[in-house]
């Protein structure tokens, strides 16, 4: 039966792969978000509602007659401390308000596995002690109490902990990996990039929303990793993506140590694209277990790291003239590279 699915944050990278996955099982789309839903493959199938996650009002006039809510709406780590902060964890509690006194069945929550900070040891656990790093990592934190507490209420919220998921219409910080290769650079890694880092196709991750969000609540009202199954390290799988450009560059390791203090510095200024949990963590292992998701909903990851971070710059190289020149602090949209702009000269 067709069930109707409100995406907060629709008009994003995770929104609109997540609509063309649902139109795709003939399911209602509704995409709430303060951006238009404007991609013209699927606009005029889509329902497009302009609204905050952070008011009450808007949200249960959208969400009347809403079967399943994904979401995925949230202010990113480039975002201001407090601009996080009433995103990711107010609009979180007003989401799960708006959807419990429309009786939505149910809630899928994308969290992040932000929320093991800098871990010292790996796989990671669903049931590994929760530490944010950074107003994003803690705010991830937070939010997840959040559901928590309406869980407890008797709601069904199926919460999925994502690693850094990469498909087509993601930009953000693997925008500067896309544009360095197509311009036949070597790029650099920190550290000896030869440590396990884990990625998520986001057509895999569709699906384990789509799982999520159809199989039956006392099955699936828990939380779950979700990573690929097959996947490398920086230097073998960002060298896929300077295969496929076909410059014939390489990976370039940098001492971790050195490097993590200029971009410390770099980011004290503003002049850094890349946020602390982004740079403290690429040169250390990364990964989660999924052995719970597939054992209790059969995910099955159909992509390695590389099938998705080929696919992804083959959708960049395509679509250039779309976002030249642009940049800002959402996956939509590459992110400023700052000084490491003028780096690329050493490259």
């Amino acid at each position: 039966m067709t069930k109707t699915f409100l995406i907060t944050g629709g008009a994003g990278f995770l929104g609109i792969n997540l609509a063309r996955h649902l139109l795709a099982k003939n399911e209602r789309v509704i995409s709430y978000d303060l951006a238009p839903f404007d991609y013209s493959d699927c606009k005029d199938r889509v329902t497009d509602i302009r609204g905050d996650i952070r008011n009450l009002e808007q949200l249960n006039a959208a969400m009347r007659g809403v079967d399943v809510v994904v979401h995925t709406a949230a202010a990113l780590p480039l975002y201001k401390p407090e601009d996080i902060y009433t995103t990711d964890v107010d609009g979180t509690r007003a989401v799960l308000q708006a959807a419990k006194q429309n009786n939505v069945e149910r809630v899928i929550h994308i969290s992040s596995t932000a929320v093991y900070g800098i871990p010292d040891h790996h796989p990671l656990l669903e049931t590994d002690k929760m530490v944010g790093v950074g107003p994003y990592g803690e705010a991830k934190v937070t939010a997840e109490k959040v559901v928590q507490e309406f869980r407890a209420q008797g709601m069904c919220i199926p919460v999925l902990r994502p690693k850094s998921f990469i498909g087509p219409e993601r930009l953000g910080v693997f925008a500067m990996l896309y544009e360095w290769a197509y311009e036949g650079k070597n790029f650099p890694v920190l550290g000896s990039g030869n440590n396990p880092y884990q990625y998520l196709a986001v057509q895999d991750l569709c699906d384990a929303i789509y799982a999520v969000a159809t199989l039956p609540r006392e099955t699936v009202n828990d939380t779950f990793n979700v990573g690929a199954k097959i996947y490398g390290t920086p230097k073998t799988d960002f060298q896929a993506v300077l295969d496929r450009a076909g410059h014939g560059k390489k990976i370039i390791s940098i001492p971790e140590a050195p490097a993590i203090l200029a971009l410390k510095v770099l980011s004290a200024v503003g002049l850094s694209p890349l946020y602390p949990w982004v740079y403290e963590t690429v040169g250390k292992e990364s990964f989660v277990s999924i052995e719970k998701a597939s054992k209790t909903f059969g995910f099955n990851p159909k992509f390695s790291n590389q099938d998705a971070l080929i696919e992804n710059y083959d959708w960049y190289v395509a679509n250039m003239d779309k976002f030249k020149n642009a940049s800002g602090v959402s996956h939509r949209v590459p992110w400023k590279q700052g000084a490491l702009s003028l780096a690329k000269i050493f490259f």
